[in-house]
């Protein structure tokens, strides 16, 4: 990949971000950044700590703050499902890169998220884990670039797919970023 834009990878948590981030950084010759690691790292705490510690919008908004302040010059970045609460965070995702949005169904995600509040995933008062991924795949449907469908796929195969996308977006001759919505 020739472009010096970063690939930002966003979408439930369970997806796979992490997993296909670094792998796809490898593959890519970019660096790896977990944005979720950054977090634990400004506050020194575990995710699931910060979430009990200062609530579901006191997270939301350090988690804003940390992603919004990424500088990285040809990454992958492995954003946390929730990002895409946060407007300053995702207008800079967007200005210095790619935004993919790795798409699951329900089904799967159910499945991969047993210990939901042991992950450190946040759910608002009262919320389920299906009123959370309605909500949320709107927002990432938003934001996205690429979207990039993994059910039925694995690792090595959603890396290909993410790549194809990405060449098909324009991510590999194209430096302004308009590459408008392509479905993989």
């Amino acid at each position: 990949m020739k472009n010096k834009k970063n690939i930002i990878l966003i979408g439930m948590p369970g997806v796979g971000k992490s997993t296909v981030g670094v792998i796809l950084a490898k593959v890519t010759g970019r660096r790896f950044i977990d944005a979720d690691l950054l977090i634990q790292e400004r506050e020194g705490k575990r995710l699931k700590d910060i979430i009990r510690e200062k609530g579901t919008d006191g997270f939301i908004e350090v988690e804003n703050q940390v992603n919004a302040s990424i500088e990285a010059k040809r990454a992958v970045i492995a954003t946390g499902g929730s990002v895409i609460y946060g407007k300053e965070a995702m207008r800079h995702l967007k200005e210095i890169g790619t935004v993919v949005y790795l798409k699951v169904s329900f089904g799967i995600i159910n499945r991969r998220l047993r210990n939901i509040k042991g992950r450190g995933v946040v759910l608002k008062k009262g919320q389920n884990l299906y009123e959370l991924y309605e909500e949320r795949c709107r927002l990432y449907e938003k934001y996205a670039d690429v979207v990039v469908s993994t059910d039925r796929l694995n690792v090595e195969q959603t890396i290909e797919k993410v790549r194809r996308a990405l060449r098909n977006a324009g991510e590999t001759s194209s430096r302004s970023g308009n590459f408008g919505k392509r479905r993989g």
